[in-house]
């Protein structure tokens, strides 16, 4: 039979990750961060970047300030089809600049020709890496026969301050919003 315990260090069970740690015995707590809040969204990075300097160029404490970007999507812009030929191209040329590293660091210790060890070692890193390249494209059996670039985007960009700092806030970025339109509607 088991006895009730108290709150206290030795009563803790162990978790996933292990034995919690309790608070010290001074009753230290660790701090939470404050809470936040929006004060304004914008459509594109720049926007809520330019809202921020604002906010920074009339003296607002921006280390209060979080840029948020929300509804994120990955997005994968097709480049080029990928074939044994550029596949293998791509991998010299990361093995010649292996190469070219690896010469660098022999030729600093050889007592010969540092310049033909440079040589050597940047074609024989643009070979090895022809050959993993092409063989590397091969082994996918077609399966990705093209190139790509990746991309994070948000579908719109928060400002979130500390809430005790988001009247200010809002206020400064009423006031960027008014000078935008007037500068838009005066051309």
């Amino acid at each position: 039979m088991t006895t009730p315990s108290t709150p206290g260090a030795g009563n803790l069970p162990p978790g996933p990750a292990g034995t919690p740690v309790p608070p010290s015995a001074g009753g230290a707590v660790p701090e939470l961060a404050p809470p936040t809040v929006t004060v304004a969204t914008y459509p594109d990075y720049a926007a809520a970047q330019r809202a921020v300097d604002y906010l920074s160029d009339s003296g607002f404490p921006v280390q209060h300030t979080a840029i948020v970007g929300t509804g994120l999507r990955l997005v994968e812009n097709v480049i080029g089809r990928l074939t044994t030929g550029r596949a293998a191209s791509a991998g010299a040329a990361s093995g010649a600049w292996f190469g070219l590293f690896i010469g660098v660091l022999f030729g600093i210790f050889s007592s010969g020709s540092w310049v033909g060890v440079l040589i050597a070692a940047v074609a024989i890193g643009a070979v090895w890496g022809a050959i993993f390249g092409a063989s590397a494209h091969a082994m996918t059996r077609g399966r990705r026969d093209f190139t790509s670039r990746s991309s994070l985007q948000a579908e719109q960009y928060a400002i979130a301050v500390e809430a005790e700092q988001a009247e200010q806030a809002r206020q400064l970025l009423v006031r960027l919003n008014w000078r935008t339109s007037e500068a838009g509607t005066a051309g």
